[in-house]
């Protein structure tokens, strides 16, 4: 993985886990123990979830990047499909507070993608490769005066 693709995941996965460690205090001031855990779980299972889709994603812009934007969606539908899938799957679960669960996992799928943008407009991502084989100047072929 390149340098600022790693940069750009500590810069998405690093708000995220801040976010998933207030919810998990939120929520063990509301809903005890089983409240935390489940907001831990919750934290993990996101940051989990979309470093693995974005690691995917970013493989896809090198070696296909023709199919990076109808990948982009795919992927983001099935990630938001798969949270919904959890949610229901531990719907009625005694292992943690399932509304801490369901309210963490809405919130911090919520800052990771305002931080995974923030972290896309702040990079500086050259749209043109520069040829660094030749080193030469481009020749001015422009009108002379």
């Amino acid at each position: 993985m390149r340098s600022d693709d790693t940069r750009a995941l500590l810069q998405t996965a690093v708000p995220t886990a801040a976010a998933g460690a207030i919810a998990a205090g939120v929520s063990a001031a509301v809903a005890g123990g089983k409240g935390a855990v489940g907001a831990v779980v919750a934290t993990l299972v996101v940051i989990l979830f979309m470093g693995i889709g974005f690691v995917v994603l970013q493989r896809t812009a090198k070696s296909l990047p023709h199919l990076f934007q109808a990948m982009g969606l795919m992927l983001y539908s099935a990630q938001i499909l798969l949270l919904f899938v959890f949610v229901a799957a531990f719907k009625n679960t005694t292992l943690f507070n399932p509304k801490a669960f369901a309210i963490t996992l809405v919130v911090t799928t919520l800052v990771w993608i305002g931080a995974q943008t923030r972290a896309h407009m702040k990079a500086k991502i050259l749209y043109v490769e520069p040829d660094s084989a030749k080193g030469e100047k481009p020749e001015n072929t422009g009108p002379k005066s």
